[in-house]
């Protein structure tokens, strides 16, 4: 409700029984369907409880990651001799960025 005072707001929920808090988050990630995830930076966290319902507000700086394909992975732990964990994580610190990712791996 525009031009509104936050605290007549808060209490206007309070008596519709809506409750809402402002959560300390550092980060957020959200695991897609499709593949990949977003990931929040310095969000801006409220959980609203209405009707024993709990959903959230959340606002920040923004960045997609996609999901490495499994071609990928293969080369990545073919080339430093690692893990496919360590392959995936290797590929996702780096952007995807198959060169970088092995030579994280390998220390050079």
């Amino acid at each position: 409700m525009p031009g509104m005072d936050p605290k007549q707001m808060q209490k206007l929920m309070k008596q519709m029984g809506i409750k809402s808090e402002e959560l300390a988050a550092t980060k957020v990630t959200i695991e897609l369907r499709e593949g990949g995830r977003l990931v929040i930076f310095e969000p801006n966290v409220i959980q609203i409880e209405m009707d024993g319902e709990k959903t959230f507000q959340i606002g920040g700086k923004m960045q997609e990651e996609k999901e490495a394909g499994e071609d990928d992975i293969r080369m990545v732990m073919e080339s430093a001799g690692c893990s496919r964990e360590e392959a995936m994580n290797a590929l996702r610190e780096t952007g995807g960025d198959i060169a970088e990712a092995i030579i994280k791996l390998k220390g050079e």
